[in-house]
């Protein structure tokens, strides 16, 4: 937010004056951008889309002469996948382009995108390790780090055990690395491991995954061109995807397609819409009801798709008859009139895809949320159809693979969860023996316990080590590619940061992390390389992996994420078993090895398929994909799909093309097709969970089935199509039981292959499922937040029981029943920019990005402001109900209805009105600076998967 100009006068922008401070001088904003290295169009550079090439500017950097060499990576900004295509000399990055044949991008960058050689050369990047000494960080040697760290942590674990250290991963991590965390995570001896997803899109996740089989994206932004009707809720791709926006508009323009957007505030997504649906927030489940309610009273279901494909309609049927329009419209403000017209156009423009980001996912509610998304769509019969299906944008460029590969405290990599079975078959592809595995845990019980979420890190600390479900309280934490200021309670994560024995940050840049606390000691910064540094495979939003190549080494005494792993690794004595076979170059693991490790064990969701061959020939021959249905038309990929999207089942050599749509029938299995999977049994009260007269195109089984094991090879006769060696494989794994083998825990993908060579899916032929018995509401019910300032609707729609959640007390009766809406009597929501990404650290260190964007701001309606006696531009503090606060700017604006508030969260190192500049490691601090949201969000978590609720609480605006 720039201030407004006066007498036709361009005022001095307020970096410039920043900077001016810092360097004793004044400097103007050419200057500014000369000692920056950047030329002054820079600006113009950030627009959404680029009208061209984009050029390196003229004037940037000195000759470096040599030849120019180009790299391919992938931008490391949000899950869009965009291809860079960087230009390097003498080892040096100086230029680079958008990837014109990329599917994803087409030859476009966002602002971000656009800008992303600085997060490489950046001069704000943290140069070499430091630790905190008598509260002045000192330089230390990588050897001295690691070993004091090590000595530390050691120490720890024999006191407190294992769990007493937290390993906090990243969605930053490519999939090699991610894979490599939880690895490393298992051999430490820990189930406290976890990473952003836990704060995006873990509701998602769980809500997905128990409606019809895998938590992810159905489709893709590609096959949006396909649909003739997008329903958005609580997301803003105009901002938080930029590139995304291409194949949006051109569904709208060339198919007509009509754009719905559900949101508190008019977003820039919502600009486009044509109909903006807004509603309060966290109604999200009352307002989906309030849809399908017209839905079913004019009978627009499909009728047949459920019957065939779907469980437990019936029994959504009673809880949607209760949202009359009078109810919805009393719950969510909207009224009954304008949803029976969003009702109509989705019943009748069909195929219709439905979209959500964390507009909808983080609330005590989310798991709700995403759940009833789902159902709407099953409703409608648009889930396995080109077109349609729930395309869940996410967050971070790897936040899906990070997700899939088990940086996650109740998962192993490919969602194996954490029972005996599921160790044991990871201690069979890492060829070490199971004992050896749980003589790292304090004990098989919390080998097999779900660790504590990212969400509640610093409640490990701060509980009663009485209340909780380990030995004794975490005593240290290492952020390793994690903004601590994208999460909520920041003034409690403060005090458990400054109680810790020990505090370790890995990351390019400082992070918020350095400057929150006031510790004097026990606190180290190591320099991790970024993804251009490094080379690797990474999963966009739509499950497509892509293969970045190397755009230079590192910089400074900066190390790849994997070698920092084998360090420690080595330190603790557990490397030669964890990298036994994995090729280690110096201290530097080969990724190709860890790739191909994967593909042994990641049976579940199909990540066995993508070689680094196969990976690396894709991204050589973007050209000959699809822009809409991603497969290739000739070349060497010929039939494939984009990036091997999973599942791309069995073994490399079975050249599975990947799966563009899950749950697409239309297919055979060979070809990406499959129905939804069986993961609840066969049946259900006397009900059939698997689907009925429903299957893939060619399958010999012309029903539903249940999951493929050996004992049903058997009995249909085809365990005679296995090999001598695919059946020896699967006689070494289940011995005497050889029937319980099944298409997960095979290794040698002989289940897999022989099932998709009669047509059929690994993972059987069900039903998706409407109420999902296992979870706190088997049926989606709406339930206000926990700091409701509708007191009137609490009794109608309470909350949870407080409980224990994994390992700690978890808070939701409690909070609710105290009424704090008098006191704090406007909603506050959060969301992004489309300047900055995640915590900020990084963007936010970025002179192209930080010129655009220098205040923190609070969003307020003028009906609001005026009665507040607030000006646009003016200071103002915004207090939360358990005792934050935040010294922010006031932006006067229409954007959010009467009542709520929005600020975006990817602002830090203010802290409650202090500046906390100073306590940056020297020339490591960000451009911008600014008061973080998080500090005035509070105490919230959803019910299944402690996602935190950032998108409902209260707040006082007061000006300063």
């Amino acid at each position: 937010m720039l201030k407004k100009k006066s007498d036709a006068v361009a005022a001095r922008p307020r970096l410039s004056q920043a900077l001016a401070s810092l360097t004793g001088g004044a400097i103007d904003r050419r200057t500014f951008l000369k000692r920056s290295g950047l030329a002054a169009g820079g600006v113009a550079m950030a627009g959404a889309f680029t009208g061209g090439m984009v050029r390196k500017a003229p004037a940037a950097n000195p000759a470096f002469g040599g030849e120019i060499k180009t790299a391919k990576t992938v931008c490391t900004h949000c899950s869009v996948g965009c291809t860079v295509i960087a230009e390097v000399q003498n080892g040096v990055w100086t230029g680079q382009e958008p990837g014109f044949d990329s599917p994803f991008n087409m030859g476009s960058h966002c602002a971000k995108g656009a800008s992303i050689r600085e997060l490489t050369h950046g001069e704000r990047r943290l140069k070499y390790p430091v630790k905190l000494v008598d509260g002045k960080w000192t330089r230390v040697s990588w050897e001295q780090a690691i070993s004091e760290i090590g000595d530390k942590m050691l120490q720890i674990s024999e006191q407190s055990g294992p769990d007493s250290v937290y390993w906090l991963g990243s969605a930053k991590h490519s999939n090699e690395q991610a894979y490599l965390m939880r690895k490393f995570a298992a051999f430490w001896g820990t189930n406290n491991i976890d990473h952003q997803a836990r704060i995006c899109h873990s509701t998602t996740v769980a809500g997905v995954a128990n409606t019809w089989g895998y938590g992810a994206m159905t489709n893709s932004y590609n096959d949006m061109m396909n649909s003739r009707l997008m329903f958005f809720i609580g997301g803003n791709p105009a901002e938080a995807h930029p590139v995304s926006l291409q194949h949006i508009l051109k569904s709208k323009e060339q198919n007509g397609a009509p754009l719905i957007v559900c949101d508190p505030r008019f977003t820039r997504t919502a600009a486009h819409a044509d109909e903006f649906v807004r509603f309060r927030p966290g109604t999200d489940v009352a307002l989906i009801w309030g849809i399908l309610w017209h839905i079913f009273e004019n009978g627009w279901e499909d009728k047949e798709y459920i019957a065939k494909r779907v469980y437990g309609m019936d029994k959504v049927r009673p809880e949607v008859a209760k949202w009359t329009p009078e109810e919805v419209e009393r719950v969510t403000g909207v009224p009954g009139s304008q949803l029976k017209r969003v009702a109509r156009l989705m019943a009748t423009n069909k195929p219709g895809t439905l979209v959500w980001c964390m507009g909808g996912t983080q609330h005590t509610n989310g798991n709700n949320n995403t759940r009833a998304y789902c159902i709407l769509q099953l409703a409608l019969g648009n889930v396995g159809v080109a077109g349609g299906g729930t395309n869940i944008f996410r967050g971070h460029d790897n936040v899906q693979g990070a997700t899939d590969f088990g940086v996650l405290m109740d998962s192993l990599p490919g969602y194996y969860g954490l029972a005996t079975g599921s160790w044991q078959h990871w201690a069979r592809v890492w060829d070490v023996d199971y004992d050896y595995l749980l003589k790292k845990f304090k004990s098989k019980e919390l080998m097999e316990r779900s660790g504590i979420p990212v969400s509640r890190w610093f409640d490990g600390v701060l509980e009663d080590k009485g209340n909780m479900d380990q030995p004794d309280n975490v005593r240290a934490m290492v952020f390793w590619g994690h903004a601590p200021n994208s999460q909520t309670r920041l003034p409690d994560m403060k005090k458990a940061m400054e109680k810790l024995d020990l505090l370790v940050v890995i990351d390019p840049v400082p992070t918020v992390s350095a400057v929150l606390h006031d510790r004097k000691d026990g606190c180290y910064l190591l320099p991790a390389a970024t993804q251009m540094e490094t080379y690797g495979s990474v999963t966009a939003s739509n499950r497509s992996l892509q293969w970045r190549e190397k755009v230079v080494d590192p910089i400074f005494e900066a190390k790849t994420d994997h070698e920092i792993m084998y360090l420690f690794a080595k330190k603790f004595g557990f490397d030669k078993e964890m990298f036994k076979h994995i090729k280690v170059d110096g201290n530097e693991p080969n990724i190709e090895d860890i790739t191909r490790e994967w593909n042994k064990g990641m049976w579940t969701i199909g990540y066995t398929g993508q070689s680094p061959e196969r990976l690396k020939m894709h991204m050589e021959n973007q050209h000959t994909f699809d822009k809409v249905s991603l497969r290739a038309k000739g070349g060497p990929a010929d039939g494939d799909f984009y990036g091997l999207p999973w599942p791309c089942w069995g073994t490399p050599e079975m050249k599975h093309p990947g799966s563009a749509n899950l749950y697409d029938i239309s297919l055979p299995v060979a070809e990406g097709g499959m129905g939804f999977r069986a993961r609840y049994g066969v049946e259900r009260n006397g009900e059939t969970l698997l689907a009925e007269g429903s299957w893939p195109v060619g399958s010999e089984i012309e029903d539903g089935y249940p999951e493929f094991t050996m004992a049903m090879l058997q009995k249909l006769g085809w365990d005679k199509d296995l090999t001598a060696d695919e059946m020896a494989a699967i006689q070494k794994v289940g011995g005497d039981k050889i029937g319980g083998v099944n298409w997960k825990t095979d290794l040698s993908g002989g289940i897999q292959r022989v099932a998709i060579k009669h047509g059929c899916a690994p993972y059987g032929n069900a039903k998706a499922r409407c109420e999902v018995w296992n979870f706190p509401d088997p049926i989606p019910l709406h339930r206000e937040p926990l700091y409701s300032p509708r007191r009137d609707l609490v009794a109608d729609y309470p909350t949870y029981k407080d409980r224990k959640m994994h390992r700690l007390p978890t808070l939701f009766e409690s909070i609710q029943k105290n009424d704090f809406s008098k006191e704090f009597p406007i909603i506050l929501t959060s969301g992004r920019l489309v300047e900055y990404e995640g915590g900020g650290d990084e963007s936010r260190s970025n002179p192209w990005l930080a010129e655009l964007q220098q205040d923190m701001f609070v969003e307020i309606n003028p009906v609001d402001a005026n009665n507040l006696g607030i000006k646009d531009g003016q200071m103002v503090w915004v207090h939360g109900p358990e005792g934050g606060k935040v010294h922010v700017m006031a932006m006067l604006t229409e954007r959010v209805g009467k009542g709520v508030a929005f600020m975006p969260f990817h602002f830090g190192g203010k802290f409650q009105g202090k500046d906390q500049r100073a306590k940056y490691p020297q020339g490591a601090d960000p451009y911008v600076l600014g008061e973080s949201t998080n500090t005035a969000q509070t105490y919230g978590y959803d019910s299944v998967t402690q996602m935190q609720e950032t998108k409902t609480t209260l707040c006082r605006i007061e000006r300063a």
